[in-house]
């Protein structure tokens, strides 16, 4: 029989001299099944040996020694087209102002969990490239143009509108219209109009999900047409969303195949429910084995 202390060492030693490795690296090293290699992997985890990734390489996690984390670059290509994108962009800057990023490089950071380390300054968040060290961080902060309080330009601004009321109360009576009508005369006041605050694509699909308490395991694409997620209720599947009202045969088609090329069960969203029609079409083709030529 195998033993366990020995079979955990035999795997150090191939993570030392690999780098990080997926669950199946291990299987054929040690000529052991995948469940076995998978237990012991686990295990070494769960006592802080080793390191599991954020990252996943066809569905499973590298699992690599702490003082190898850096080799996790090597395998950037394997992540989704938007957190690439923001991990190219993270690694050039080094840090990222996360107010003055775009929503969809904001959602990728957040997903990017390996690369991207959130810190706090001067209350705002900050990223940094996880390479990069706390003294380089200081000394680039160091470097950006100081900004004044808050509190201090709130205050500046108050002085202006008080001295601009006093030196010239006539702002105030142009804002008012007066309308005549019928010898009457009537002063009405202009109402600021309200602001619709816009939610986006994405974030409208994430608080979907949070109300339903399924878990998003990760944002594989995301723009202001579509958005796939792979999610988990309790089992895994891909949620593939379509910001539009009506969907069409296209959209199942390409839904479909999106499916495929995961090798996940999939789920469909759309902005109202389906049409009758294509519910009855696709109850017809749930039972359907094969059609055969005459």
């Amino acid at each position: 029989m195998t033993n366990p202390l020995e079979t955990k060492e035999k795997i150090i030693n191939i993570l030392k001299s690999r780098g990080p490795c997926l669950p199946v690296h291990i299987s054929s090293e040690l000529k052991i099944s995948l469940l076995f290699s998978g237990a012991f992997l686990s295990e070494l985890a769960s006592d802080k040996t080793i390191k599991i990734s954020n990252l996943k390489v066809g569905g499973s996690p590298l699992y690599y020694l702490p003082e190898h984390k850096k080799q996790l670059e090597n395998f950037f290509k394997f992540l989704p087209g938007r957190e690439k994108e923001a991990f190219l962009l993270l690694k050039e800057k080094s840090i990222l102002n996360d107010s003055e990023q775009t929503p969809v490089i904001r959602v990728a950071l957040r997903s990017i969990k390996d690369f991207a380390i959130p810190f706090n300054y001067n209350n705002k968040l900050f990223w940094r490239y996880f390479n990069f060290s706390e003294d380089e961080v200081k000394k680039k902060l160091e470097a950006l143009p100081i900004e004044k309080p808050k509190a201090e330009i709130e205050k500046k601004s108050e002085e202006i509108i008080k001295s601009a009321a006093i030196i010239k109360p006539e702002i105030i009576i142009q804002e008012k219209t007066i309308d005549i009508f019928e010898g009457k005369k009537e002063i009405t006041e202009d109402k600021p109009k309200e602001k619709k605050l816009k939610i986006s694509f994405i974030e409208e699909i994430k608080s979907s999900l949070q109300a339903k308490n399924i878990e998003i395991i990760n944002i594989e694409k995301a723009d202001k047409k579509e958005a796939i997620i792979r999610v988990k209720n309790p089992e895994e599947y891909l949620i593939i969303a379509f910001n539009k009202k009506k969907i069409n045969d296209k959209d199942l088609i390409k839904a479909y195949k999106k499916a495929i090329s995961y090798s996940l069960p999939y789920t469909i969203m759309a902005k109202e429910e389906m049409p009758k029609k294509m519910k009855e079409s696709i109850e017809a083709h749930k039972n359907l084995k094969y059609i055969e030529k005459l």
